[in-house]
């Protein structure tokens, strides 16, 4: 018997043929291709001379959205390193330190220039021409700037990077900017994935796109790709029914938090947060933000988190459907959703308002008990 020993567990990199099926009908759907484009996706992953070489920089940022990625449960982050993406330099997850991890970074740079993909996690900081961040020597920025200019392609992960997220929070001594800003890029040549951290599957979708279809995705006006940001969490949320029936948490703790109330009233900013998380999520599509009682944040918005502010405050006004430019306050938001739904569950809303059961301690009813049908 060989005393070799068998890998197993994270080091086990295969990928099955059904785990790649798989993976390609869910990049499929994120990508709003048909179903028969999950074969041909599986294709292309498993094409070991496709694997499109990779330089992700971490700038000035926690490390969460390489956390976010690392810790992929399905494919796990092995074997999209190993199987999927080439990834020639990455400072945390790869082998060498030093000045042996400043050679792999030139000879990435020399060797794949004008047909890797550049990675950018984190802000640039500004303040004093970018001393604020050096790597060997040299500022974040130079370094940056080298690596975005021989790529040909620029992707930036989570909200830093996008723009200047907590590494940018007032007042941001470090002037802390994101990409696109700090190398002064133009519109439209930079990916970007904010999210605070972002989703793994939303990276690989983008890659995975550029390898199969060769070209990149479309994109909003602040460089999103509108498959991925399109959307309102708000419009997608699984406790959409409860906003519209005017049914939210007050405090966290509370029974109409137990029963999976609205979150709106605790500062959730869904309403004015483009993105897909409810259909997503993370954890191998397990659960999000809201689903464990936790608002959104807006991380995937621009200015965040300095615009969104006491983060557990409602947003000081949202969209009414139905009546363009016109909005409300969190405290009018039930009155208003009742008169919009002015019959079944909005007229029962109604009828709570005029009795008064709508504060707090007032008794609470289960959203999942029928409603008894009216009698003529």
């Amino acid at each position: 018997m060989s005393d070799t020993p068998t890998p197993s567990g994270p080091l086990d990199a295969q990928i099955s043929r059904r785990e790649l099926l798989a993976l390609g009908g869910r990049i499929a759907a994120l990508l709003c291709l048909a179903p028969s484009f999950g074969v041909r996706i599986a294709d292309a992953m498993a094409d070991a001379a496709q694997r499109p070489p990779v330089v992700w920089l971490n700038l000035s940022e926690c490390t969460g959205c390489t956390e976010s990625f690392i810790k992929m449960g399905y494919p796990t982050a092995a074997s999209v390193v190993l199987e999927i993406l080439s990834i020639d330099y990455h400072e945390t997850i790869m082998a060498p330190s030093g000045h042996a991890a400043e050679k792999s970074l030139a000879d990435a740079l020399e060797h794949h220039a004008g047909s890797y993909i550049a990675i950018m996690e984190g802000a640039i900081p500004m303040a004093d021409n970018g001393s604020y961040l050096r790597i060997g020597g040299r500022t974040g920025l130079d370094i940056a700037r080298e690596v975005c200019d021989k790529a040909a392609a620029v992707i930036t992960v989570g909200s830093c990077a996008f723009g200047g997220g907590i590494a940018g929070t007032a007042p941001n001594p470090s002037q802390a900017m994101g990409i696109k800003d700090a190398l002064g890029l133009p519109t439209g040549s930079v990916i970007s994935l904010p999210g605070c951290p972002v989703n793994p599957e939303w990276l690989l979708a983008v890659v995975v796109q550029y390898l199969l279809l060769g070209k990149l995705p479309a994109l909003d006006d602040l460089g999103r790709p509108t498959m991925i940001y399109g959307e309102l969490i708000h419009d997608l949320c699984e406790r959409r029914a409860h906003f519209d029936a005017g049914r939210f948490v007050e405090q966290f703790g509370s029974e109409e938090a137990k029963l999976g109330y609205c979150l709106y009233r605790v500062g959730c900013k869904g309403p004015v947060t483009h993105a897909n998380c409810p259909t997503v999520k993370w954890n191998d599509r397990l659960s999000w933000c809201v689903s464990r009682g936790a608002p959104c944040m807006g991380c995937a918005e621009a200015n965040f988190p300095n615009q969104f502010q006491p983060f557990y405050d409602p947003v000081p006004g949202i969209p009414i459907p139905g009546f363009d430019g016109v909005e409300t306050t969190a405290n009018q938001v039930g009155m208003a959703v009742g008169v919009l739904t002015a019959a079944g569950v909005g007229a029962h809303l109604v009828a709570r308002l005029a009795t008064g059961r709508w504060g707090k301690g007032q008794p609470l009813e289960d959203p999942t008990a029928e409603i008894p049908e009216e009698t003529s």
